[in-house]
C-alpha cells in the first residue's frame, strides 16, 4: 500500500485546513504587527555551511528512516559533532522503542539563564527517500543556528533539539522524539518560555499557481505563488513566546511571511514536533514552507537537494536567529 495516500488524509498536510476556516469566518487571519525596526546583526547564515549541511543530510548510504537505527546513528553523530563544536553543552537524550536505542540531540546556550526557548526539528524521513526539504532544512537550520549563536548575549536559554521518530510509523505516539523531550520538561519542571519547530524551510516557487489551498478562494487573500514561509499558531492563548516570536520574525524583514491561527480543535494545524509541546502545556509555533501545498515532492522520492532555494533558506534561518537574539 502506498504510505503517502495513508498519511495524506491526517498528517501535515491538513494543517493549511485553518485557511478554510478563514473564509467561513470562524479562523483570525493573524498578520501580526512589526516590532517597529530590529537592530540588524553581523551574524548570518551562510550559504556555503547550509549547503554542506543539506548534502551531509541527504547523501547518505542508507535512507534516515526508523528501520536503518545505523543510519540514524550516522546522522545524530553528524549533528552532535556539529553542536559540540559551538554549545555551551551537548547531549544525547536516548530510549528506547521495540527494544532499539533512538537518540535525540540538544545542544543549549545561555545556559546561565533559567527560563529556556525549544529550537527543534526532526531528522527522521518518511520512508525510502532523501527528506531534502522534509526535514533536512529544517535540522540544517538548527546546525547553521548553532554557529550564530556562539558568544551571543542571550536574555534566555536556548536549548536546540534535533528529534528522531517525527515520521510515520511513531507519529502522534509517544514514541516521537518531541514527545520524550516535551515530557522531560514537564516531569522536571523546566521553566519554558516556548518552542518553536522548524518543518520545510527550503521550497519556494515564483510562478503563478505554484502555491495552493485546501479552499480556492484563500488565493484571493495569499495570492497562489509559492514564495512566502508561514508561522502557524493556535487561534487564542498562543502566549507572549509565540507573539514576540512572530513579531521578531516578521520585524526583522528578511522574507515574506504568513501567519496563520486556528482554534485549538481544528484538526492540521499540530502536524508537527510542536503538537507534543502543546500536549504538555508549552507555547509552541510551527515554522514551515506550507507542505505539499506547495511542494509536490512531499513524501516522495523526488524530495531532493536539487529542488530546494537554498539563498531563501538562510533568509528563514537568519529572520529565525533573529527573532531569538532579540527576544525580551
Amino acid at each position: 500500500m502506498n504510505l503517502k495516500n495513508i498519511i495524506k488524509p491526517t498528517r501535515k498536510k491538513l494543517f493549511f485546513l485553518v485557511g478554510s476556516f478563514i473564509i467561513a469566518g470562524v479562523v483570525l487571519l493573524a498578520s501580526g504587527k512589526k516590532n517597529g525596526s530590529m537592530q540588524s546583526s553581523k551574524v548570518i547564515a551562510d550559504t556555503t555551511l547550509v549547503k554542506k549541511h543539506l548534502i551531509a543530510l541527504t547523501q547518505t548510504p542508507q535512507f534516515r528512516n526508523h528501520k536503518n537505527i545505523d543510519q540514524l546513528n550516522a546522522v545524530a553523530d553528524y549533528i552532535h559533532q556539529t553542536f559540540a563544536a559551538y554549545g555551551d553543552s551537548t547531549t544525547f537524550q536516548e530510549y528506547k522503542v521495540d527494544g532499539k536505542v533512538y537518540k535525540n540531540v540538544i545542544t543549549s546556550f545561555g545556559t546561565e539563564n533559567t527560563k529556556r526557548i525549544i529550537i527543534g526539528a526532526h531528522y527522521d524521513v518518511c520512508g525510502d527517500q532523501q527528506g531534502a526539504d522534509d526535514n533536512a532544512t529544517g535540522v540544517t537550520a538548527l546546525l547553521e543556528l548553532a554557529r550564530m549563536l556562539k558568544g551571543q548575549k542571550l536574555s534566555y536559554r536556548v536549548d536546540l533539539v534535533a528529534y528522531t521518530l517525527e515520521e510515520p510509523p511513531y507519529f502522534r505516539t509517544e514514541n516521537m522524539g518531541s514527545y520524550i523531550h516535551a515530557k522531560y520538561l514537564k516531569d522536571n519542571k523546566i521553566d519554558v518560555y516556548g518552542m518553536a519547530s522548524v518543518e520545510m524551510i527550503g521550497y519556494f516557487r515564483d510562478e503563478k499557481k505554484s502555491q495552493s489551498f485546501p479552499v480556492g478562494a484563500l488565493s484571493w487573500i495569499y495570492g497562489d505563488q509559492g514564495d512566502f514561509i508561514t508561522l502557524v499558531k493556535k487561534f487564542s492563548g498562543a502566549g507572549p513566546f509565540v507573539r514576540n516570536f512572530i513579531g521578531n520574525f516578521k520585524a526583522s524583514e528578511q522574507i515574506k511571511t504568513e501567519t496563520f491561527s486556528a482554534p485549538k480543535f481544528v484538526a492540521g494545524i499540530d502536524f508537527s514536533d510542536h503538537l507534543n509541546y502543546w500536549n504538555f502545556d508549552f507555547p509552541a509555533l510551527m515554522i514551515t514552507d506550507t507542505s505539499f501545498f506547495r511542494n509536490k515532492n512531499y513524501h516522495e522520492p523526488t524530495d531532493i537537494l536539487e529542488t530546494l532555494d537554498t539563498k531563501r533558506m538562510t533568509k528563514v534561518i537568519d529572520a529565525i536567529f533573529l527573532s531569538i537574539i532579540h527576544l525580551k
